[in-house]
């Protein structure tokens, strides 16, 4: 079973949708027991970071997903979700993460050509760093995802399995054992999307 973590953010039924097309249990849950019962988590976000950071601590979900990940739980976040899992976030101010994945989250107008338009909005071919991720077995590279963004991770290091070109290479997947993240939306990136998600939920 896969928890599609509630806590006020994200494209929740969407994803759950997506699921079920490839043939995942998935439930949308914002409970504790649910989310420990669960094989698998999946984490959506959209929206600001600091917001984001509030709801799940006040829900009590921050600690949770830290205890979770580290004991070896296949934990994908995904756009936001993403950004979370990261030690911190410089979006309008600075904000502590989950710290699950090295690298912090900062403006993609830092990392990218002056006069690009920001938000980044439309497809983008993936472009995979070093071997292929399991989370990728069933795509290839320079298949496209969709992408909604304005921040992106740096300083990942070698958590970082996959870069997109917006006049500059951003990261657009990472991955630390069993913990990983898409900065796009597989649930809108078609059968490429549901292809990352079916790969998920065989990890």
């Amino acid at each position: 079973m896969i928890a599609v973590v509630d806590y006020g953010v994200g494209n929740l039924f969407s994803l759950a949708s997506s699921l079920s097309a490839v043939g995942a249990d998935a439930f949308v849950t914002g409970e504790a027991d649910a989310i420990r019962s669960a094989d698998k988590i999946l984490l959506p976000g959209v929206g600001a970071f600091a917001d984001a950071v509030k709801k799940l601590r006040e829900s009590g979900l921050f600690s949770l997903l830290r205890e979770e990940a580290r004991e070896g739980k296949p934990l994908l976040g995904i756009c936001l979700g993403m950004q979370l899992l990261f030690e911190k976030s410089y979006e309008f101010g600075e904000h502590e993460g989950l710290a699950l994945i090295p690298g912090t989250v900062r403006p993609i107008a830092e990392q990218i050509p002056a006069g690009l338009k920001i938000p980044h909005i439309g497809w983008n071919a993936l472009h995979f760093t070093g071997a292929r991720h399991p989370l990728f077995r069933y795509i290839k590279d320079g298949d496209s995802v969709y992408f909604v963004h304005s921040y992106a991770a740096v300083d990942c290091g070698d958590a970082v399995i996959a870069t997109a070109e917006y006049g500059a290479p951003l990261t657009a997947a990472v991955a630390k054992g069993s913990v990983l993240g898409c900065q796009f939306h597989p649930e809108k990136s078609g059968n490429v999307g549901l292809s990352i998600l079916r790969a998920f939920c065989e990890l």
